[in-house]
């Protein structure tokens, strides 16, 4: 193989389990470290020119420290503790005997860490989003890494690792990663894990903690506070509001149950535990968070209505002031009884993140109709859209989203209004002009 034309032909792949032994053995034979195994989190690569093996990759976990590394990323040691996986070494590179191509092996790298993280993912349940590796200068320059896009950070310090203990070996390597997309860094070191890098659980998150107000004197904690505490002062050992905080953010972040709460609670850092206002335990030096039966007690404790109103009044605040909004009705199932029909709510959420900005009880002697407006008073609307089935098109709830909040709508219009639905089939595009017209049907805009 000679020309480099061949590139357009070139596949890097991770190997199929028939592959596995001829792949350790050729490591084994050609590389200058040889070959043992892959510990932990791995994935063996091939690549290959018009069908036939030219080069041979393997990933693996990342290094445990690396001085450059983590202070280039940002992140606390705690961070770097919990956050480690996300991150992966390149642990051997093997271009095979007898293959000669021009720029092989930056392509070879280029096309290998644009698949990488969709591969761990598809395989550990979680994305990586930052390659590292290190070379050794005695044998290489790195030059395959440079023109790949990778960073040199430095060199290390001299040191390995094996059986878990640290051992001089007077061999720095230098240091290079390579960042698999653009917010890395931010992501690693961010307060919360993001919800790129949330482990595949099966429940979605429903915001970035990172985004939201939590702290702040319009923040989360800050809302909270108006809710009463039906504790009596001794023996009070949590915070009411530190508790109530973690639950809602335990939930936002896609963790529902209480027993999941717990888990997720539990796992913050005592830094996180501190911006919660946890307590803070004099003898063992420490922040103490809530168990999930201190959680669970809480919540059941609480009025409902005050709960639901500091946390929507808070939600409406994070909400993307341009992000339109939707209305959806429901009926809880299991409410239903012998004498009364099921309890209805009457919902408002936002379209991008899918979170419930209020909520409000239907009562059962009426419909949605009367809650409209009650429902949308305490949400923020100047500019916003907000749609709704056929049930909201009534000229009193369009003059109340136009003339007193500044919004447009968007609303079904179906059988049940013959008269309208009529009127808006015999309109032509002539009908329409670009400036705003107000009238009895509302507003339209070309």
């Amino acid at each position: 193989m000679s020309s480099s034309k061949e590139l357009r032909t070139l596949v890097v792949r991770p190997i199929h389990p028939r592959e596995e032994s001829m792949w350790d053995e050729l490591m084994r034979m050609h590389h200058y470290l040889g070959f043992r195994r892959l510990v932990g989190e791995s994935i063996k690569y091939v690549a290959t020119l018009a069908g036939s093996p030219v080069a041979l990759l393997g990933w693996g976990t990342a290094a445990f420290k690396c001085t450059s590394r983590d202070q280039w990323i940002g992140w606390s040691k705690e961070q770097q503790w919990k956050r480690l996986p996300f991150v992966c070494n390149n642990l051997r590179f093997l271009i095979l005997p007898n293959i000669r191509v021009p720029n092989l092996a930056s392509k070879i790298l280029a096309l290998n860490t644009r698949r990488l993280s969709t591969d761990w993912q598809k395989k550990y349940g979680h994305a990586v989003v930052l390659a590292e590796t290190f070379v050794d200068p005695a044998q290489f320059r790195g030059t395959s890494y440079r023109a790949a896009g990778w960073l040199e950070l430095g060199t290390t310090s001299g040191y390995g690792r094996n059986a878990q203990k640290y051992y001089y070996h007077g061999q720095p390597k230098l240091i290079l990663v390579r960042p698999l997309c653009s917010q890395a860094r931010a992501w690693l070191k961010a307060p919360f894990l993001p919800p790129e890098l949330l482990l595949d659980r099966g429940e979605e998150p429903m915001a970035d903690l990172n985004t939201l107000d939590i702290g702040g004197s319009e923040g989360l904690m800050t809302r909270l506070q108006s809710i009463t505490d039906p504790r009596k002062p001794r023996g009070v050992r949590h915070s009411l509001v530190s508790t109530l905080a973690m639950a809602v953010c335990a939930t936002l972040a896609g963790y529902r149950s209480f027993v999941a709460m717990a888990e997720w609670v539990q796992d913050l850092s005592q830094e996180q535990l501190a911006r919660f206002q946890c307590r803070f335990h004099e003898d063992k030096g420490r922040y103490i968070p809530p168990s999930e039966p201190t959680i669970r007690r809480h919540l059941q404790s609480i009025d409902g209505d005050e709960f639901d109103s500091a946390i929507h009044s808070w939600l409406a605040a994070q909400s993307d002031s341009t992000t339109a909004i939707s209305l959806d009705g429901k009926s809880l199932r299991g409410t239903r009884t012998e004498t009364e029909r099921a309890v209805h709510l009457l919902a408002a959420f936002s379209h991008d993140e899918g979170v419930v900005l209020n909520q409000r009880v239907v009562d059962s002697k009426t419909n949605e109709i009367t809650e409209f407006q009650n429902l949308l008073d305490p949400i923020p609307l100047q500019g916003r859209i907000v749609t709704g089935d056929a049930l909201h098109t009534q000229i009193e709830h369009a003059r109340y989203l136009v003339d007193q909040r500044g919004a447009d709508y968007v609303f079904s219009v179906k059988g049940n209004q013959p008269t309208l639905k009529k009127d808006i089939e015999d309109l032509d595009d002539e009908d329409f002009s670009p400036c705003v017209h107000r009238g009895r049907k509302g507003t339209w805009t070309d």
